[in-house]
């Protein structure tokens, strides 16, 4: 009997939530139809089909697992929060739906989880994805992230993107777009998808995976250069020299230490180094690693090791103000203009913003600002905060 494959967790809950059952008689068959025209056939990702590689170069590489993780795992800290515009100003709504649907998005990941995931995806694949389960044109009941190399783009000559196809256990589920928030960074050569990370870093990362491939063979099979080489100039029997050998390596010898023998007329020791060869092998795999880094965006101060702890303070500033904050106001615009639109009109989406700043002046501004502004003023404009009763 044929074993019939398990669903994935993306496909469970497109089935707990009914869109497998109702959508082949509509919108499956709408875009099946869609290879019949060209123009709205689902577009190839621009990367070739390089999806499961790039993964393959995250769980291999250690500077990009440790580029990635230092972004995604730092986004994913920062608390969201939901603002309603009113004339000039932007409210916090308290407590808002879209907050606790993000704290919980699915029965299996939290909030950190979610936005880990994302940017995680936005930097290894360069597009990141968010299917919004629940009743059609409803508001959103679950946040399930697509993984981005089963994820094609059905193109729309009038609205742009048509809706999205996931491939799934062999089969293709279409979704329409506006099920689908589409995360990614800018691409010059795509109209519909986002550039990686890794392609900038192809060559810089290829070229660091064959050094360190070469240095594990070289030394895990046994072929590893010995400290140095203990040369014994007289002639001596197979015996004495065996014994020679037991004795200097019990007295010197260990593990990690090996010395080379040979046999000769004197005793002469000779001690091997690291040559200008190894040193230059040294210095390209951690000129690979700063390169690495900094297409990811980690300024030197934050991983150099001979980095002070000012220039450690000017790298975490640096990579906050220059790369993590970039990266969740492209999460909050997109949220803004695709998600909340769900829970009603004049909602804006923001992270904290955790950059750091100079607090004196803000204080200064506010001190002087108590003869002009009236307090519930003072609330809106410096708080984010709703009038105060009772107060003017």
């Amino acid at each position: 009997m044929r074993e019939e494959k398990r669903p994935t967790l993306v496909e469970r809950a497109l089935r707990r939530m009914g869109y497998i059952k109702w959508r082949p008689a509509s919108v499956i068959q709408r875009v099946e139809t869609a290879p019949a025209t060209p123009s709205l056939a689902p577009l190839p990702a621009p990367d070739g089909g390089q999806g499961l590689a790039y993964a393959g170069v995250y769980m291999g590489s250690p500077w990009v697992y440790v580029a990635v993780n230092r972004i995604a795992e730092a986004a994913a800290l920062v608390p969201f929060h939901v603002f309603r515009r009113e004339g000039e100003h932007e409210i916090a709504v308290t407590d808002h739906p879209f907050e606790r649907l993000l704290r919980r998005p699915n029965p299996l990941l939290s909030r950190f989880e979610l936005i880990e995931h994302t940017v995680g995806n936005l930097e290894i694949h360069g597009n990141a994805y968010w299917f919004l389960a629940g009743e059609p044109g409803g508001v959103p009941r679950e946040i399930w992230p697509l993984r981005p190399d089963r994820v094609r783009v059905v193109p729309d000559a009038k609205r742009g993107v048509r809706g999205y196809v996931y491939s799934v256990d062999g089969r293709d589920v279409p979704l329409e777009a506006a099920e689908v928030v589409h995360f990614r960074r800018w691409h010059p050569a795509s109209d519909y998808y986002g550039l990686s990370a890794l392609e900038a870093a192809r060559l810089a990362v290829e070229s660091d995976r064959a050094m360190a491939d070469w240095n594990r063979r070289y030394f895990g099979e046994g072929r590893a250069v010995p400290a140095g080489i203990l040369t014994i100039h007289e002639r001596v029997s197979d015996a004495d020299f065996e014994r020679i050998k037991r004795e200097w390596r019990a007295a010197y010898g260990g593990p990690e230490r090996k010395t080379a023998f040979v046999r000769g007329a004197n005793v002469e020791w000779q001690h091997i180094g690291l040559s200008q060869q190894d040193m230059d092998f040294l210095n390209a795999r951690r000129f690979n690693r700063e390169e690495i880094f900094q297409i990811f965006g980690l300024p030197v101060g934050m991983f150099s090791e001979n980095a002070t702890e000012a220039n450690a303070l000017v790298g975490e500033r640096v990579f906050v103000e220059r790369t993590l904050w970039p990266k969740l106001v492209r999460l909050a615009e997109k949220i803004t203009a695709e998600v909340l639109p769900f829970y009603g009109a004049e909602l804006v989406g923001r992270f904290e913003d955790v950059r750091p700043r100079d607090r004196s002046q803000q204080f200064e501004e506010m001190r002087l600002a108590r003869g002009v502004l009236t307090v519930d003023e003072m609330r809106a404009r410096y708080f984010g905060l709703g009038p105060l009763e009772g107060a003017g």
